[in-house]
């Protein structure tokens, strides 16, 4: 029996290029910033334009409702539940669906599904043609973008799972492959091609050209009809 070729781990070197770039700067009051509750502390709010229940199937069927948790909000045109439990539930959200997600990340797509555990929203898993993903550096005013078939974004680890021809920028270099691990808390990420297959990890860097030090651009001479019209700078005929 022929063996699977193992998982092709992207060049070190590459991925800290692109993780490098998106290393968030800490500030001081950043760090003295007070830690949040943990999230099973923390309350679940839901508000919906209308709501229809099935008594035979204990089903919910929600329409324009957005519910948010902390900093997690899950918006969509329509949402389906069975039961108005969030202890252990699973949650099926289609339409214009968006997720925000902490540190201004946030997810869009056609179609996710929200798992609940210990009364908090613990995973998300968005699909679409594509699902996308966004969040805004904290070292520039760039975005670190991404879209797959598939993204999973984890809120305990903080992390993005994009898979499905996913790719990623940070708004400068650019990373595709099968499998693309995102960090949302510390901006790093990882990239894997599938077991058994011939697939790999694609990299473009982009140059960043700055002047060269001491050199600047030749003074251009002025306009040919510059002065006319104006009596000062007119020549001055002396009797």
């Amino acid at each position: 029996m022929a063996r699977s070729p193992p998982c092709r781990k992207a060049p070190l070197l590459a991925a800290a290029l692109l993780s490098a770039a998106v290393a968030p700067a800490v500030g001081a009051a950043d760090a003295a910033a007070p830690p949040a509750p943990p999230p099973a502390q923390q309350p679940i709010n839901l508000d919906a334009a209308s709501t229809e229940v099935d008594g035979r199937t204990n089903t919910l069927v929600f329409t324009d409702v957005v519910i948010s948790q902390g900093a997690t909000r899950v918006q969509a045109e329509h949402a389906r539940a069975t039961g108005l439990n969030f202890a252990n539930s699973r949650w099926t959200f289609d339409g214009k669906v968006r997720i925000d997600a902490e540190l201004h990340g946030n997810l869009r797509s056609d179609q996710a599904t929200i798992e609940f555990r210990d009364n908090h929203i613990a995973r998300a898993t968005v699909t679409g043609k594509p699902a996308e993903f966004e969040q805004k550096r904290t070292d520039s005013e760039q975005l670190a973008r991404g879209h797959a078939g598939e993204i999973v974004y984890d809120v305990s680890d903080g992390t993005v799972r994009l898979t499905d021809d996913a790719w990623l920028t940070n708004g400068q270099n650019e990373i595709s492959g099968s499998l693309l691990v995102y960090n949302i808390r510390e901006q790093r990420l990882q990239a894997a091609a599938s077991p058994g297959t011939d697939q790999r990890v694609h990299i473009t860097i982009t140059p960043h050209v700055a002047p060269a030090p001491g050199k600047t651009e030749p003074a251009k001479p002025p306009p040919a009809d510059a002065g006319k019209g104006d009596p000062r700078a007119q020549p001055t005929v002396q009797p």
